[in-house]
């Protein structure tokens, strides 16, 4: 065992001691040493309930001849981190977590890794810390909310932050707005959408490192904490066979993880993150992987905000496993992938099927033959950009407009609740991305606004920097070079014309380039937003958000 080395031989007199001080005995300390990596805070909807899951895994490798010690890592709720300074600090986790947790089971030696994250970076995180530590590993996540009820209609926080723009616009009256603030995060839980969260967690089924139902299951729901204590019994099995995360999240796990993020339509954050998770593990993915995969896979699901359903509509459909089942029907999945249940992805599914056909589409019959997520090219995003377009309206798959260009995502909210951007208008957002924003802003509150004040079917946005899951509309992000890297998006003035193809997976600056090269001339580097601590450094090593925004090597 790993953790011979902290407690065998002559030598390690002084370590058993310190064993003994934390109250075990010496059988609990013969036995594997499982770290219960936990992300439980007190600030965090989708973490208050994690001190249970944390307890019902320690209960389940107890029963299996474990002996469970439980360490905690940071965690930031994006919701409350949203349009302020906080929100610079969310994608930076990622890596501090990561780092963290790579620290902690090194320290400590230890044999396996239970990982319990739930929100946005958290589990990307862990997936990286897993997959760069290589020890037996395996993750429950604290689950969804359940949807939030206004008379019959479902709510989530999505309809908060868009009844901000439609307050503003005199569309709904403050107290309707107080009516949602009220109604719409009714529990505990990563937020009821298929916002960043709720896809990463199902991503963990579909990278094989989650049990099924890991997605899916509501944190209300008892059935979370069963799945929790089975989690910690599993860890057991997979120490004791040495199932390590690189056997599990190769090439073909990846491939999966792809189709099912196109078949779901998950939140553009789900390209960075699986493109960072990928570099640990050693897989090569770039973003024209993700539009080949999307040619050939139908989206099948259109959960909030890009639908009306919400993940407890996906659970009782029959969650990821269940989908998964459907897309087989036309051999788009690698059903020999192993996975944390000890089993290949083709013994996972056989049983699971479709209970609602409204929720998972039949694979005959898709909201549309291709996925969910495009990626987009041009010379405005020679690296790449990235659009959900299933939560797009037609009229703005292809779209022609005027630049109205904002240095700062505060400068553009402003220009929107003032009712200054209007139909046709594309908004640019520039340095906001991972090196000049620092930390490549999630920006909820101008694409909510836009949608609030009724210009979603008439107005794009598009920025270096990146959006919630909760967007819904023709908003662009991710796009590279960004503007503080020299990024032709850093060159644009107001009223250029900037044309949008998502089905051509175009985004173009219509514009000579003698002009542009002019421009270029002019143009000089931006003093750091940051100037010291964490995202001071974080700044200073972060690569593009084509790579995945992972530090440079």
């Amino acid at each position: 065992m790993k953790s011979d080395a902290a407690k065998l031989g002559l030598e390690k007199a002084p370590h058993r001691s310190l064993f003994r001080a934390l109250g075990l005995t010496d059988e609990e300390t013969r036995r594997p040493l499982i770290g219960i990596v936990n992300s439980h805070t007190d600030i965090v909807p989708g973490h208050i309930n994690l001190d249970k899951i944390g307890e019902a895994v320690k209960a389940g490798v107890r029963l299996a001849g474990g002996t469970p010690l439980e360490f905690h890592t940071i965690a930031v709720c994006d919701g409350i981190a949203m349009n302020h300074l906080g929100m610079k600090y969310s994608l930076g986790s990622r890596e501090l977590i990561a780092d963290a947790v790579e620290i902690m089971a090194t320290a400590h030696a230890f044999d396996g890794l239970v990982l319990i994250p739930n929100c946005d970076k958290i589990v990307p995180g862990m997936l990286m810390a897993a997959a760069r530590l290589n020890l037996p590993a395996i993750f429950v996540s604290g689950g969804p909310m359940l949807a939030g009820r206004s008379g019959q209609k479902g709510l989530t926080l999505t309809q908060v932050f868009e009844g901000v723009g439609a307050a503003a616009a005199g569309n709904i009256t403050v107290e309707e707005l107080g009516l949602l603030e009220e109604c719409a995060c009714p529990t505990c839980g990563s937020c009821a959408g298929m916002f960043t969260a709720n896809s990463m967690n199902c991503l963990t089924e579909a990278l094989g490192m989650g049990l099924p139902g890991n997605g899916s299951i509501p944190a209300v729901y008892s059935e979370r904490i069963r799945l929790a204590k089975t989690a910690g019994m599993q860890i057991m099995t997979l120490v004791e066979k040495d199932i390590k995360p690189k056997d599990i999240m190769n090439e073909s796990a990846f491939m999966n993880a792809v189709r099912l993020d196109m078949a779901i339509g998950c939140s553009t954050n789900s390209v960075l993150h699986l493109m960072a998770i990928a570099h640990e593990a050693g897989v090569s993915i770039d973003l024209n992987l993700f539009n080949e995969i999307s040619a050939s896979t139908p989206n099948l699901c259109r959960l909030s905000p890009a639908g009306h359903h919400h993940m407890e509509d996906l659970y009782y459909a029959g969650g990821i496993q269940a989908l998964f089942n459907e897309l087989d029907k036309k051999g788009l999945i690698n059903r020999e992938a192993l996975t944390v249940t000890g089993k290949k992805v083709g013994e996972n599914i056989k049983n699971a099927v479709v209970r609602d056909y409204d929720v998972i589409r039949p694979i005959d019959q898709p909201y549309s033959p291709s996925g969910g997520l495009a990626m987009l090219f041009g010379n405005l995003a020679p690296e790449g950009a990235v659009v959900k377009k299933s939560a797009v309206a037609e009229e703005m798959m292809r779209h022609k407009g005027p630049a109205r260009v904002f240095n700062s995502e505060e400068e553009a909210v402003k220009a929107i609740l003032n009712k200054s951007i209007f139909p046709g208008d594309v908004i640019v957002i520039r340095y906001e991305g991972p090196k000049g924003g620092p930390g490549m802003r999630e920006m909820l509150t101008p694409t909510s606004a836009i949608a609030g004040m009724g210009l979603d079917k008439e107005v794009a946005l598009i920025t270096d920097g990146r959006f919630s899951g909760a967007t819904r509309g023709a908003s662009i992000g991710h796009v590279s070079p960004e503007a503080a890297s020299g990024g032709l998006i850093g060159l644009i003035e107001e009223g250029d014309l900037i044309e949008i193809d998502i089905p051509g997976c175009r985004l173009q600056l219509l514009v000579d380039d003698s002009i542009i090269e002019q421009r270029k001339v002019l143009w000089t580097e931006p003093e750091p937003r940051i100037k010291k601590g964490y995202m001071k450094r974080y700044a200073q090593l972060v690569q593009s958000a084509s790579t995945g925004a992972i530090f440079r090597d």
